[in-house]
């Protein structure tokens, strides 16, 4: 699909680059973006990614519509084929089930298995992480295993705590502050994925992975406790990219 460009307000486009959630469209949001950003086009005030598009504000008193669309179209991606750079892997400790996870036996329940099985399923793999947003450092991330997909809450809950790592269709996530949601809750991290007084306040981005890492109640409190004496350092394992 070659990109799509289509007003949005009047003073941003949205720039389409496919029509599902998947690591091919990914890439292609991620190229098309980081050779936009490269251009350095003066006017362009904001960058920001999604799942299959790219919304592109931008000053009107500096560059007209009909210019920024010229622009906009010049980007190929198609034959972008050199991407370089670092992709990091967040590990995140869970605690699953019981107080931290009201919602483990809902998700079982709901896919035929135990528990113990949904709790394997959700930490076996890797999720990537597609995009950011909803609220500061909440992490939108592909990759679920469709045995374990539940449907949102009908009745959202007023506050989910911090940390809360939850289920929504074929979604999986945390929520990186107290909010309103209606995910399916079935842990709960000690580790803040969103501090203001963190540089970055962020510890990841889009186009990184999340590792969920299953822990007890006591270990979920060591941490806690550690967190909270400024001893514990999230671990993120980096690995170089270079594709020809």
């Amino acid at each position: 699909m070659k990109p799509i460009i289509e007003v949005n307000g009047d003073q941003s486009f949205l720039v389409r680059l496919g029509t599902e959630i998947s690591p091919v469209i990914h890439k292609r949001v991620k190229q098309y973006s980081q050779l936009l950003s490269e251009k350095k086009i003066e006017g362009v005030t904001s960058i920001t990614i999604s799942y299959t598009d790219v919304c592109v504000s931008y000053n009107p008193m500096v560059i007209n519509y009909k210019e920024l669309v010229k622009k906009l179209k010049s980007i190929d991606i198609e034959n972008y084929s050199n991407t370089s750079g670092s992709v990091k892997t967040l590990s995140i400790p869970v605690c699953y089930g019981g107080n931290y996870g009201p919602d483990l036996n809902i998700v079982a329940g709901h896919n035929k298995l135990s528990p113990e099985e949904v709790i394997r399923l959700h930490s076996e793999t890797p999720y990537l992480i597609y995009m950011l947003g909803f609220s500061p450092g909440f992490v939108y991330l592909g990759g679920l295993n469709q045995a374990i997909e539940t449907p949102r809450k009908e009745v959202p809950r007023q506050k989910i705590e911090a940390g809360a790592v939850g289920i929504a269709g074929n979604q999986t996530g945390v929520y990186p502050i107290s909010s309103p949601g209606g995910w399916q809750i079935i842990g709960q991290t000690p580790v803040k994925m969103f501090d203001p007084q963190r540089t970055p306040p962020v510890l990841i981005e889009s186009g990184d992975y999340i590792k969920f890492e299953p822990i007890s109640e006591s270990e979920y409190k060591r941490l806690e406790e550690a967190i909270s004496e400024g001893n514990y350092q999230p671990v993120i394992n980096t690995q170089l990219i270079n594709e020809e």
